[in-house]
């Protein structure tokens, strides 16, 4: 039977009478895969003669791959099925080439890369200069930050914490480190709250309030300081309200973060109170530290900062004295109200400079913060031609989750007030 080219043909005769037998197995008329060549070739070496072989190794032929039926196209013909070599380039190309990475991965060296203000937490112990400061009451720890020429800022810290633990991310935040090199910072830290502090004698009368709100007026005359800045938050907000309000001459602006004006209502006083017994009694239990990282942090802190979140936990637990922690929870729960009004001007019988606060204010609150309602309410009091009220989102602590809003916003305060001529770089 003729062959052509993509058919089939029969197998030749096998018996040795020469008589065709049809055999059932067909093959494709193409030659087979590279495999069955070679052994075809390898058979019939071995069957020929010596002579034969020695001529076939002598042959210099290269063998030839021919594609079978699956390597056509439809009309027959041989499809290319070469692998692809590798691109050449140019020598222009291949210069180019060789200056950019081959892999996007490689590791890739930071040469000049400076930290012009690092964020360490520890940098404001080492900065500060700390002083302990006389008052009717006892001593009181004051750190000093900065050049004691420059305008003054006066801070308090809230429950739990102390001006380390309180201000050190904030201060070291970048924006605010530039902004300070026009102000000196006082760090005041209530009796008995500072880091390592002992425990205070059984017989010690702790200040209340109004008590911790005068003993500002020792650290000023300490050092000389005849007008100053506010800065505080939670329990140290009310006590810079408080020094504001009686020595409104002594403070030029205030900066208030989820400050309350009014006294204590009966759910706080009660969870202080067992919170206060409990540090006395038990020292810092779960209760107690629970109780303070809703202070601090609202509802659900475990869905905020994982770190953030341990490193108060972590402080609660080995950093605070537990009893001059009471001591001082104690003073917060029975403080009186701050007795402030907003009276329109005007108004017959009244004088708003005695009922409100009289140098600028700005009040801030975080919208996850569980003291919303507190800083209404004090926004509330204050006269609006010299106040105003801001929520920051997605916040309760706003020192340490939205330092970079808070710094914004403290500068143009300040800028607005006259302190302040430009934006620092």
């Amino acid at each position: 039977m003729p062959q052509a080219e993509g058919g089939y043909v029969s197998l030749p005769a096998v018996n040795g009478n020469g008589s065709a037998i049809y055999q059932s197995t067909t093959e494709p008329s193409a030659p087979p895969s590279v495999f069955e060549s070679v052994k075809r070739v390898i058979g019939q070496a071995i069957k020929s003669t010596p002579g034969d072989s020695e001529e076939l190794l002598r042959s210099e032929r290269q063998p030839v791959i021919v594609g079978g039926v699956r390597d056509r196209d439809k009309t027959g013909k041989t499809l290319n099925t070469k692998m692809p070599s590798a691109p050449t380039h140019t020598a222009e190309e291949a210069h180019l080439l060789g200056t950019m990475p081959v892999d996007p991965m490689d590791d890739i060296e930071l040469r000049s890369v400076q930290l012009h203000f690092p964020n360490a937490r520890g940098s404001i112990l080492e900065a500060c200069d700390q002083r302990r400061v006389p008052t009717d009451k006892g001593d009181i720890h004051v750190a000093i930050q900065g050049d004691t020429s420059k305008p003054a800022i006066v801070t308090y810290h809230d429950l739990g914490l102390n001006y380390a633990t309180s201000f050190a991310g904030f201060f070291n935040f970048p924006v605010m480190r530039g902004l300070l090199e026009n102000f000196c910072v006082y760090h005041v830290t209530a009796p008995g709250q500072e880091e390592g502090a002992p425990a205070l004698p059984e017989d010690y009368v702790y200040p209340t309030m109004d008590e911790l709100a005068a003993q500002l007026l020792f650290v000023l005359s300490h050092f000389g300081l005849k007008s100053v800045i506010g800065f505080g938050v939670g329990a140290g907000a009310n006590i810079l309200a408080r020094f504001a309000h009686g020595h409104p001459d002594k403070v030029g602006a205030l900066c208030l973060i989820n400050c309350v004006s009014t006294q204590s209502g009966w759910i706080e006083w009660g969870y202080q109170s067992f919170n206060a017994r409990f540090l006395r009694t038990k020292g810092m239990t779960q209760g107690v530290i629970d109780y303070l990282m809703w202070h601090h942090f609202g509802r659900n802190p475990e869905e905020r900062n994982h770190d953030l979140v341990q490193m108060y936990k972590q402080h609660f637990e080995r950093a605070v004295n537990p009893t001059n922690l009471a001591m001082l929870i104690n003073a917060y729960i029975h403080r009186n109200d701050l007795h402030l009004a907003r009276t329109p001007p005007g108004t017959p019988g009244t004088e708003t400079a005695a009922t409100t606060l009289k140098m600028p204010v700005i009040n801030i609150t975080g919208s996850l913060s569980p003291h919303v309602d507190d800083t209404v309410t004090f926004n509330g009091r204050l006269d609006p031609t010299n106040s105003s009220w801001m929520k920051i989102s997605d916040c309760a602590l706003v020192l340490e989750e939205q330092p970079a809003k808070l710094a914004e916003a403290f500068r143009l305060f300040l800028q607005g007030e006259g302190y302040v001529s430009e934006k620092p770089q």
